[in-house]
């Protein structure tokens, strides 16, 4: 028969454990200076240093301020590098502000959408529990951004600069989502009066934003102070002339090594998404090497990779260190932590929390060891705003790549075309980049 433990804590028991010296004096470093300060691993300093064989040439660091938009700093610091290039710029950004605008408001739409939708739903399914939560949230995914590039372009920094709330969109978001919360109660009574609510939140948005230009004169000058200017360009005529990418060529490459989702399959995520005819997210799940590999071959012909990860995981941003020893929590604790990368995503540990851009590596008989990342958090963070990433740590915490087809083998481009398996909007990788 078995005996089942008490259900309370008792505390007479637990007084019996005493506490030896080491535990003592842990217990009072970590009381008065934090358990990160006293578990830093000093050794990671020295096995990280800031050097890299292989590097792309980058821009100035750009801030994406208190905003969530790192996918999309990332996506356009992928981009600005082109122009830059094209245009022998040394330093030169894409308008975020005017991205953002656009996101805000085909969210909107999409939510509308979802609400009709569901709209016979119960009032606390946990479908309309899901979609009423956070619905014009500032995080996204490499689709979602390739959606709004193909259907608005981009246009320079210059022609719509950040405002208040486009570096500060806490009110703002609150208040779309208090319009749209207003406007699901409507919906799900009468489904017709959508066109007239989407117009609301397009004047509530020019007000936070100013109205994008539907037109515009690109004017800069090169690093030889010569001036150029050309005339009369629109959003998608820009990309197209100096960025010149097509964005159905790059696939998001996942590692989810977890029972449901075998690889060398394609998922999609129901009720994911902003713009409603614009791409469907797409996954194509592989082994981490596999990933990996990827990543380094693209990176080794000079395009830079955007990828996703769980940033707050064995991470130090006044350093800019990554690094999967780079705590040693388990020694000044002195307990097991330990989760395999498919168990921190099957039990809410881990998900994708932020993404930025590999810009370099470094390759030891041509197997990396630590990799260089543009991050979007301005240059008071990391070396100048760059972040080195230790090779273990992209074993652990990385989970998407943004890949060139042309760098998947005829297996994995087999597996395209597969009919993606679905997965409920709760599911980790339904997760949103969202960090700021």
């Amino acid at each position: 028969m078995l005996v089942r433990a008490m259900k309370c804590i008792s505390r007479k028991n637990l007084l019996k454990h005493k506490l030896d010296k080491n535990t003592e004096l842990l217990s009072s470093a970590i009381i008065q200076n934090g358990i990160d300060s006293v578990s830093l691993n000093r050794n990671s300093l020295i096995r990280l240093p800031n050097t890299f064989s292989n590097e792309v040439k980058t821009g100035k660091i750009t801030n994406q301020e208190r905003s969530g938009r790192c996918w999309m700093f990332a996506g356009l610091n992928l981009f600005r590098q082109r122009v830059a290039k094209k245009c022998n710029i040394k330093d030169f950004e894409l308008s975020q502000s005017y991205v953002m605008f656009w996101d805000k408001l085909e969210k909107a739409n999409y939510f509308l959408e979802n609400i009709i939708e569901t709209r016979n739903e119960k009032q606390d399914s946990r479908l309309l529990t899901w979609l009423l939560t956070d619905p014009v949230q500032d995080g996204g995914q490499w689709d979602m951004l390739a959606s709004l590039i193909d259907k608005y372009g981009v246009v320079p920094k210059a022609v719509m600069p950040e405002t208040f709330d486009s570096k500060n969109p806490r009110a703002m978001n609150q208040l779309l989502t208090l319009k749209l919360r207003q406007n699901a109660i409507k919906l799900r009574k009468k489904p017709e009066k959508k066109e007239k609510m989407i117009s609301e939140i397009y004047q509530m948005l020019v007000k936070f934003f100013g109205e994008p230009p539907t037109s515009f004169d690109f004017e800069y000058k090169d690093k030889k102070e010569k001036f150029h200017r050309d005339r009369n360009l629109t959003p998608k005529t820009f990309f197209k002339k100096y960025v010149n990418l097509k964005l159905d060529d790059f696939i998001s490459i996942v590692n989810a090594p977890t029972k449901n989702k075998p690889f060398e399959k394609t998922f999609t995520v129901k009720y994911l998404g902003n713009v409603i005819e614009g791409k469907k997210i797409l996954y194509l799940n592989v082994n981490n090497q596999t990933m990996k590999d990827m990543s380094l071959n693209q990176l080794k012909t000079g395009m830079p990779v955007w990828f996703g990860c769980d940033i707050m995981k064995m991470m130090e941003s006044k350093t800019g260190l990554m690094d999967s020893k780079l705590f040693l929590y388990e020694d000044a604790l002195k307990t097991d932590l330990t989760l395999g990368k498919g168990e921190r995503l099957d039990y809410g540990e881990s998900k994708l929390t932020h993404a930025m851009v590999f810009t370099g590596v470094n390759l030891i008989k041509n197997k990396p060891n630590r990799w260089k990342v543009e991050n979007s958090w301005g240059e008071k963070k990391g070396k100048k705003g760059y972040f080195i990433m230790g090779d273990s740590w992209f074993d652990e915490y990385v989970y998407q790549s943004v890949i060139h087809k042309k760098f998947l083998s005829p297996k994995l481009k087999k597996a395209l075309k597969q009919k993606p398996i679905e997965l409920m909007p709760w599911d980790p990788l339904g997760s949103l980049a969202p960090m700021r």
